[in-house]
């Protein structure tokens, strides 16, 4: 077995180490999201939490890790007799990005559940994290189908497996420990919120300590078990403190002016629900345990908002984390008694080998740098004009759906109609591999001709491997967005692009919502760029978007070629995943020789592919040219104008209307 890096030898990350240690000492925090980039330690520090843990009393013999103190009468193992129980080391499950439902929630025997009505069940993951903690490393990652699963076992605090009238139901209460990197694309909110506390985690800048770093986890590599009984000691004093802190939190005071600093806070940052004011109270209060004290101060409030909020204040994908730590201090000092005063540069009792919290660890302010001004409106451009500075987008607002025709099988998401593993059945077919989903009608209707030549003589179905079918279900896929946009000088005068941008930006939070991968490609000038590869980081598209600069000549047909490219580069990486091209233009192309005629040729590249595109037509002003329509016919695909892209837009609401006087 391999030997675990030590916690207490973890150099830095002072607020990662304290939010696990709080949780520790009190699960009733609810766990930790870690963000940051990679190569910071996230992993290493939560896989070797589980050592700091104290023993579990179990039932012996119970696959479902039942308290003998607390026995649960339903439990799939039981009904259990009482005892004393036997202990156990808490468990780290690990939970694979990539992993199927029945290894989450467990899975049932179909064919015994058919043929003998007995309920054969394998536990899953959720089973063996209960009591212990639950590891889902690249949280943000994880399929839709397996975050519902988390988030209804983490609400009820147990799983429920169901499959055509056989059902089992299991305690499944667990610590919720996730990393991320925010590069790679964001979490649904649901889950988002269901975290307890976050921390931001970056490498350290100082020499030194990057030094010890190295020396640290080159030692580790040499000899990890020399290694880390070298840190025995110290790992052995934090396990005792967390036991102490454990003992120490049913006696702690939470007062009403705590309670009163921690509902301001939560009112003042403007956190949605009452989960915040939950989550830090008892944050507060596993921060004073910790520290060895009975009553809840000030300093504890404060470092609990730090950890509590900043991913709660959220108000869409493209805000940072974090939180004002000036407005925090002064709505502490308002609602705060004379003598709880925190101070500005109290970071509260910490974690570690001491655990101390740093306020340079801590999150930092969502406002990472002022956005570009959007200066003075001006006229629409000549082709030719010199390059222009980023303006400022406009509000979004939300965008019609966009989808791809017909029916694939890419990745789960909420775009286009696809064959998916959950959604409305649609048919029966033969299983391919494993059973998942069981049409029992079209199973019945398989095995039933031959139960006279199997002998059957009971009351049980004799149903055979050969006779099971696959549920064949319909869903909605996530698929590839390319957005291809224009920033020539025709694009540059600043409202018109402030409203395209507004438009772009809209439609990546279109996007977020439906978890799709996006890309961006711009063109100005001589030539097309790759502004954006395709991610599922929409937040890297917006900050994109939001710095590119207009101005120059209109070369159309290279934005089209490079968006060729870039979609048959990622068929070769992701062949199940359709992709939808919207282009963003007002249709003029000016750049290179016979710029019109090579459009029309690079365009009907898409259609000959058959990917499916949408112009979005940005032509303004009393003459219009019609150039954008006729892209999207050289494209195979539709036109809409930056009005008709609002879901509520103008000729919606008439017709809305009309139908409400009729």
């Amino acid at each position: 077995m391999t030997t675990p890096f030590p916690f207490t030898a973890v150099v830095g990350q002072d607020d990662l180490r304290l939010a696990l240690l709080l949780n520790a000492v009190s699960p009733a925090v609810g766990g930790v999201l870690v963000r940051g980039e990679k190569g910071t330690a996230k992993s290493t520090a939560v896989r070797a939490l589980s050592a700091l843990l104290p023993e579990v009393a179990v039932v012996p013999g119970c696959r479902f890790s039942c308290d003998p103190a607390a026995l649960d009468p339903s439990c799939p193992d039981g009904p259990h007799e009482p005892g004393p129980g036997a202990g156990r080391p808490s468990r780290m499950v690990e939970l694979p990005v990539g992993a199927s439902e029945d290894r989450l929630v467990g899975a049932l025997d179909i064919e015994r559940a058919l043929a003998e009505g007995v309920k054969a069940f394998e536990p899953g993951l959720l089973a063996d994290a209960h009591r212990g903690i639950l590891y889902v490393d690249e949280v943000n990652l994880l399929h839709d189908h397996l975050v519902d699963l988390l988030l209804d076992a983490a609400a009820m605090g147990a799983s429920y497996v169901e499959r055509e009238g056989v059902s089992v139901r299991h305690a499944a209460r667990f610590l919720l420990v996730g990393t991320m990197n925010p590069e790679e694309g964001e979490l649904r909110p649901q889950l988002l919120d269901r975290f307890g506390l976050t921390v931001e985690v970056a490498a350290s800048r100082e020499p030194d300590q990057r030094v010890e770093v190295v020396r640290r986890r080159l030692a580790y590599d040499d000899d990890p078990a020399g290694f880390a009984a070298r840190w025995a000691d110290e790992e052995a004093a934090v396990r005792q403190r967390v036991v102490a802190a454990r003992k120490l939190l049913p006696s702690v005071r939470l007062g009403d002016g705590a309670l009163r600093q921690i509902a301001a806070t939560c009112a003042a940052f403007e956190v949605d629900g009452m989960r915040a004011d939950i989550v830090m109270a008892r944050t507060a209060t596993a921060l004073a345990a910790w520290a060895g004290r009975t009553d809840v101060l000030a300093e504890d409030v404060r470092q609990a908002a730090l950890l509590a909020l900043p991913h709660r204040r959220r108000r869409n994908p493209f805000d940072a984390p974090g939180l004002d730590e000036d407005k925090l201090d002064e709505t502490l000092e308002e609602f705060g008694e004379g003598d709880d005063d925190p101070g500005p540069d109290d970071g509260g009792p910490g974690g570690g080998g001491g655990g101390q919290s740093s306020p340079d660890a801590g999150p930092q302010d969502g406002d990472t740098g002022a956005r570009p001004e959007a200066g003075e409106a001006g006229e629409p451009q000549p082709s030719g004009a010199a390059e222009q500075s980023a303006v400022r987008a406009s509000e979004p607002f939300r965008a019609k759906v966009l989808s791809v025709p017909g029916i694939g099988e890419g990745a789960a998401g909420r775009r286009s109609r696809a064959r998916t593993e959950h959604g409305r059945t649609t048919g029966a077919r033969r299983p391919r591999g494993a059973l998942t989903k069981l049409h029992l009608a079209a199973t019945v209707q398989a095995a039933a001709p031959h139960q006279r030549a199997r002998g059957r003589s009971g009351p049980g179905l004799v149903v055979r491997r050969d006779d099971l079918r696959q549920a064949t279900r319909e869903g909605r896929e996530g698929n590839l967005v390319l957005f291809v946009v224009d920033a020539s000088g025709s694009m540059a005068a600043r409202q018109r692009m402030s409203a395209v941008k507004g438009a772009v930006l809209s439609l990546l939070l279109d996007a977020y919502q439906r978890r799709d991968k996006v890309g961006l490609v711009t063109f100005r000038g001589s030539a097309a760029d790759v502004a954006l590869p395709p991610t599922s980081s929409v937040d890297a598209a917006a900050a994109r978007l939001e710095s590119l600069p207009t101005g120059g000549r209109t070369p159309l047909a290279a934005g089209l070629l490079k968006a060729h490219d870039v979609l048959r580069i990622e068929r070769l990486r992701d062949p199940a995943r359709r992709a939808l091209v919207v282009v963003v233009t007002d249709g003029r192309a000016t750049g290179g020789p016979e710029p019109v005629a090579l459009a029309g040729r690079a365009a009907r590249l898409f259609a000959a592919d058959g990917t499916a595109s949408v112009v979005v037509d940005c032509e303004s002003g009393p003459v219009r040219l019609g150039l954008a329509g006729q892209l999207a016919g050289e494209l195979g695909g539709t036109a809409v104008t930056l009005d008709e892209l609002r879901a509520d837009s103008i000729a919606g609401l008439v017709k809305d209307v009309q139908r409400r006087a009729a």
